[in-house]
Formats: structure tokens, sequence, C-alpha cells
């Protein structure tokens, strides 16, 4: 689709700045956006030790440098460089510090314009309010310098203010606003209220109120309502959007991932079985101390993510796996089911006796590391010395052909040291007040305390995965392609990278018809293969719980073979969402702008 702006300004709080998701949406596609426009420019706010690590700082052309000298006289530094991802793309980071003492003249400048309540606003808002609003002066400068058509693309209320900057000021700037995520409608589901059965009758404004938002709210509406062009990630979001804040989305701007920059299906399936390998040393130390089940019949759940207990379906997936250990237990289930809960919390250190547990376990392994020649020359001895009738029938004590008895009596000390009384960590951290956790609480409430005969096993891993965590030590992506499957089974999740990562590194996954991406599958008329969408719209919770154990249940009853199968077909489910078919939505939100302040061509 051919772009009809001559310039492109992308704002987001989260260019070079990692916050949450809305970083992957915005670096992903940056390239594209390079490729496609004249000159493009990602705006994002200056924190030093952030641009340290991303922003490589250069010479501003004359015409940036001009206006950043007219914006330093009000408070306002710009910095000009090069975004630190693929395609490298020009960055303008605004530091505004020394603007803050206007903070409130600003408020009632977006009062005055545009009704925004800011009274008893905090600096969480008030710190996007300057940062943005340097954005908007920058761009209406940098507009009234040229003839080309401009285009400001503002996402979320944290960079709307540049665009309501720029229409209380009548720049000539064509203005598109993205909402992720409504402010409000997270609040409503975070708080164990029904958002979607609400919705035909909410009143907005009140309830944002009586949950303290109002200042982030009337401005997310603002934004939506004064954008030439107002946009959504999912058609769920745009169901909420309209109803919260007042305006149907004019595009649904689809989230995307460059598939270029993942793993082939063939080195997915070499790193599995590498990462798996170092998960399982985990889950020995972990476990093995106590009882010993066979890790080759294990199979490895995870699910990652903010610590929202409803939001992101922590609650039904522990009555889903407390369901399954049941029904595994009662059949007998060869199999057994690792989960980790990769969800990051305040935490004071790894637990002392799992530091025990691996160096316990890591002096075991480096024990018959230093005897292995030895061990090895016994047994080839061994088996040159039987009769190869009897290598079958097992006449002889393999321990006693492989082990002296001095290695023997090694081996028995450092397996006694090993060995651990009672039942297996449900989490892997020390944390404040631990017996008030939720996950921790009802996991127990469901039975899920890793008990010997348990078939379902659970492992709260509550940091994040950094690579460098002193336990699993790996990077986040390398731990997803160590697992067999990745759930998130959410409530509220207005596209849902989690699932879409997994499926193009070659995992399978859950998520839900909440799900922006859940529905985008549904539309595809792809939801029971390598990712699979479970259905909670117009559901009650034991319905959803039922049909989540099954899915569970199903995939455990798997071969080799058969998770083969659905690593594959998530690689292929995963192509759906490459940014390469849905950048589209963008250029066509951003002509629309274009044709609302200039007109069709």
């Amino acid at each position: 689709m051919e772009t009809e702006a001559d310039i492109l300004f992308e704002v987001s709080w989260e260019v070079c700045n990692k916050v949450g998701g809305i970083y992957t949406v915005v670096s992903s596609k940056a390239p594209l956006l390079k490729e496609a426009y004249r000159q493009y420019f990602l705006i994002g706010p200056y924190f030093a030790q952030q641009a340290r690590q991303e922003f490589t700082e250069k010479t501003a052309p004359t015409d940036i440098a001009k206006i950043f000298a007219l914006l330093k006289r009000e408070g306002i530094v710009g910095h000009y460089g090069l975004w630190q991802i693929k395609g490298e793309p020009e960055a303008i980071l605004l530091e505004t510090k020394d603007f803050a003492a206007s903070k409130n003249e600003w408020k009632k400048f977006y009062w005055d314009n545009h009704r925004i309540d800011s009274l008893n606003a905090r600096w969480d808002f008030e710190e996007p309010l300057l940062w943005a609003t340097a954005v908007g002066k920058f761009i209406e400068k940098y507009a009234a310098g040229t003839k080309k058509k401009v285009v400001l693309h503002a996402h979320e209320w944290l960079a709307g203010f540049s665009l309501l900057y720029c229409k209380a000021q009548n720049a000539k700037v064509a203005t598109v606003f993205t909402t992720h995520a409504t402010m409000l409608g997270r609040s409503i589901s975070g708080s164990d209220r029904n958002l979607y059965e609400m919705l035909p009758t909410l009143n907005a404004d009140q309830e944002a109120r009586q949950y303290g938002i109002i200042d982030k709210h009337s401005t997310e509406k603002a934004c939506a309502i004064a954008a030439d062009a107002f946009t959504t990630v999912s058609e769920i979001t745009g169901m909420e959007a309209e109803k919260i804040l007042g305006r149907k989305p004019d595009v649904l701007v689809l989230n995307g991932l460059d598939i270029e920059k993942f793993p082939t299906f063939e080195e997915t399936s070499i790193k599995h079985r590498q990462n798996r390998d170092i998960i399982r040393s985990f889950i020995a130390y972990h476990f093995f101390p106590h009882y010993y089940f066979d890790l080759e019949q294990t199979l490895i759940l995870f699910i990652v993510g903010r610590y929202e207990f409803k939001n992101k379906g922590i609650d039904i997936f522990i009555k889903a796996l407390g369901k399954l250990n049941e029904r595994m237990k009662a059949e007998g289930h060869r199999k057994t089911v690792v989960a980790f809960f990769w969800i990051p919390r305040d935490v004071h250190g790894a637990k002392a006796e799992l530091s025990l547990n691996k160096a316990s376990y890591l002096q075991i392994n480096d024990y018959l590391s230093r005897n292995i020649k030895q061990i090895q020359q016994r047994l080839m001895h061994w088996v040159l010395r039987c009769d190869a009738d009897a290598l079958l029938e097992g006449e002889h004590s393999i321990t006693e052909q492989l082990f002296d008895t001095d290695a023997l009596q090694g081996l028995r000390r450092l397996r006694m040291n090993f060995s651990k009384p009672g039942n297996p960590l449900i989490v892997t951290h020390n944390l404040p007040s631990e017996e008030q956790d939720i996950i921790i609480r009802n996991l127990l409430a469901e039975g899920l305390d890793n008990k010997d005969d348990d078939k379902v096993k659970v492992i709260f891993y509550p940091v994040y995965l950094t690579g460098i965590d002193g336990l699993i030590d790996l990077p986040y992506y390398e731990a997803i392609m160590g697992c067999h499957m990745g759930v998130f089974p959410s409530y509220y999740e207005p596209w849902g990278y989690t699932p879409l990562e997994s499926a193009a590194l070659g995992v399978p996954a859950l998520t839900t018809d909440f799900g922006g991406f859940g529905r985008f599958l549904m539309a595809n008329k792809v939801t029971d293969k390598g990712v699979f969408v479970l259905h909670r719209m117009g559901k009650a919770e034991n319905e959803v719980v039922d049909e989540f154990t099954d899915v569970l249940y199903n995939f455990a009853a798997l071969n080799e073979k058969g998770r083969v199968q659905q690593k594959i077909a998530a690689k292929e489910i995963a192509g759906l969402a490459d940014w390469k078919e849905l950048i589209r939505n963008y250029f066509e939100a951003q002509n629309l702008a274009v044709q609302k302040v200039w007109g069709k061509k």
C-alpha cells in the first residue's frame, strides 16, 4: 500500500525505553515504516541509563538542531541519534526535567482545551504530560517549517498530549492515536468485575473517578475523539474503546512480529533440546532430593507475564492444573507435568534450600565427570568380559562393574547429602508475607503442593528470566524454547504478544477469545492446533476450567510425533501475524489521517 504522507513521527513513551509490550510493537515494525516513508522519526523520552543501552547520539541535522535550540529556552533538551534496533531508525529523545516548573500551566491548558481533569494527578501523570507536550511543540515547529505532509502517530495516553497540543494550536499535522488498552478496562478487569457484561450500561467517567484514574481516562478519551484517525490493536479492544472512550476505531492496527528475526523450525528444534536439558537439570535438583520421576516422560508448561491474578488468567490456570492433577492421578498416568509460573514480584533472594540442592547436584555431576574415564574403562572391560546373553540377562550388577568400592562410597556420601525429607518447594525465592501470596494460597487450595504422588508439579519462579538469575540461568526466549507449551489464559488481553512469541519460537501455546490475538486466530479459523483458543466469553468459570483441563490433558497425551506436529503448526500460525502482512493496517490509518487534513488524492 502506498503511503500518502512525506514525514511520519511515531511517538511512544517506550521508544528507547522498554517498559512493556508497546516497546515490542514499536521496535519490531520500525524497519518497515522506515522503508515506507521518505522521512521517519521515532520520538521518546530521554532517560540517561536507557539511552546508553539503546541510543547512539549523533549531531542533529540543521532543521532539527534549530528546533532544539528554540526548545532549550523553555527547559526542553533534545537529543538526536539512532535507535539501536534492526534498521537503526532515526530517533529523537526529549529531556524535560527543567520544563517541570510549568506543569500546572499545562494542566490548565489541557483542561481549557480538552477538558482533561488532572486536579489530583501525580507525577506518573505529570511526567508524560510534560514530555508529550514537549513532543507536540517540536512537531508543531517542524511542520511549520515545511510544506510536506506530516503525520503524528501517538501510542497510548502518555504520548497523546503531543496530539492534543497540536490540535489546540491548529498545527498542520495529521494525527493518529492508538490505544493498546484502556485504563478503565484494565482497572475494572483487575478488580474481579465482569467488564464485558458491564460495557452496554457503563458510565465510564463515573467509574474512572471511583478508580482514581479520571486524569488518565479523560486524556485517553480526549485523544480518541480529537485524532484524525483513531485505532486500536484488536477487535476486542475496539469494542471496549467504543463504549469507554466514545469512538469506534477507524482501523484495527493488529500487532505483529518481524518473523525473520526468529529462528527457523530446524533451529528451534535444536534449541528446544539444548534448553530443555538445562531446565531438566533445574527440575532434577528441585525435586529429586525428595523423590524421583522420569524426566523423559515429563512435559514442561509455563505461564509468564505481569502479576495480574485475574487479568492474566492465573486463577483459572491453577484450577485447571488442579483438575488435571486429579485426573492423571486417578488414571495412573505415566506422564508428569511440571508447570512454571514465571511471574515476577518482589523477592528477597533465592531460597537457601534450593541453592544447597543446586550445589549438591553439581557436586555429584562434577564427581562423575572427574571419574568418567575410569567408569568408561571399567564398562568397556565388563562388556568384553561378559557373554552376549549375560548382558541381556543382567547377571552382573552394573554398579559393581562401573565403580570400585571407594568410588561407590564417595557416590553414596554425595547422594545422602543430596537427599531431603518432605515435599519440594513451591516457590523458588523468599517472598515478603509468603503465606499471603495469592498464587501460593490458590495452589495449596487446589492441592498442588508437590507431593510424591502428584502428576502435576508446580514451580512459582517470581523473578525475571534474564539469563543470570542464579538458578535456571536462561534468557526469556531461550527458556521458552526449552518448554513444551506456553499457557496464556487471559481475561483481559488487548492483544497478547506472549502466545504469538511462543508460537514464533516453535512452542505450542494457549490463548483465549478475550485476547486480541485469540480473536485474530478465530477470524482466520485456526484455533485448535499449534495455538489453542480457550473460549471464555459468555461462559461460566467452571465450563472454562473444564475445557481448559481437556486441552491440557489432550496435549499431555500426545506422543513425541504428535508434539512435533503441534510445534510445526505453531510456527506456521505465527507467520499469519508477520509485520509484512499487518503493516498495511498502519498505512491505512495514517493515510486516512492525511486525507482528513489534506483531502483525498
